[in-house]
């Protein structure tokens, strides 16, 4: 097992990639603390007790730092010190163009995209940096490269968490910490598995791989990097898309597959906070 014995913390954790990404983190012997603003994430929780893991749930809002303090210590008494970080709550609801997009639309997507995985690193950094050891694994998105119609609030947090990252492993690798970043393209969540069919055959279309990812697909990629095989591995930017930013350009310039963004919401299927 890559994990074996060690305390991970994953928000967004109740439902699509965040879920998936714990049930196999939970696999690979780490006990898991789950994290989302929507309670359901108990759920969460219960499965990976199944598999003899420790774990423990919060249900909290990322973009509130008090709330983010709470929330992890709650988790910290059940399972310690976090080792392993996974910044993956993330929400895509605030669909306009610039023109259109109102400060407090674009606010609320920076506030909780972005701000939301500075206050969780923050939060459980100090730990990581005394033990000479730590992961942060932030999820951006394909958008963060080729942009995103009518999207610019969600794009622009997300592009923000390269970053982030990248300034993460600049002042902390010397730590022995490493903090790397995904960009997932289209993933099988729940909310892609109910676009139209034919949306869905377009999407696959412009994917090379002809197909949608699957999302424990992304916790295998997530796993990876929190072992100690992927030590050297820092500030990267790693996409998981089947080959799709290969096709950047057609997507930019094609409306009908830049209103697909607007179907989907995001390949982490999640139309709300976490």
């Amino acid at each position: 097992m890559l994990l074996k014995g060690k305390s991970a913390l994953i928000t967004g954790a109740a439902r699509g990639i965040g879920r998936a990404s714990a049930m196999v983190l939970a696999q690979e012997g780490a006990h898991v603390g789950v994290a989302d603003i929507l309670p359901e994430v108990e759920s969460t929780a219960a499965e990976i007790r199944k598999l003899g893991r420790r774990t423990a749930f919060s249900v909290f809002d990322i973009s509130d730092p008090a709330q983010v303090h709470r929330g992890v210590s709650e988790i910290r008494e059940e399972l310690g010190e976090i080792d392993i970080l996974v910044n993956n709550a993330g929400i895509v609801n605030n669909i306009a163009r610039i023109v259109k997009m109102t400060p407090e639309a674009w606010q609320n997507e920076i506030s909780t995209n972005l701000s939301g995985a500075f206050y969780m690193t923050r939060e459980v950094i100090a730990p990581m940096i005394e033990k000479k050891w730590g992961r942060i694994i932030n999820i951006s998105s394909a958008a963060a490269s080729g942009g995103l119609h009518k999207q610019i609030g969600y794009a622009s947090s997300k592009a923000g968490l390269l970053g982030f990252t990248k300034t993460v492993t600049l002042e902390h690798a010397r730590d022995g910490i490493t903090c790397n970043a995904i960009l997932p393209g289209l993933i099988g969540t729940e909310l892609v598995q109910m676009m139209p069919k034919e949306i869905l055959q377009m999407a696959e279309a412009t994917t090379p791989a002809r197909r949608v990812g699957k999302t424990e697909e992304v916790g295998y990629l997530i796993a990876f990097l929190a072992s100690d095989k992927a030590a050297f591995i820092n500030g990267a930017v790693i996409p998981i898309d089947g080959g799709g930013l290969l096709n950047t350009g057609t997507l930019g310039s094609r409306k009908e597959i830049s209103d697909l963004g607007l179907r989907i919401a995001d390949s982490n299927g999640k139309g709300s906070k976490e």
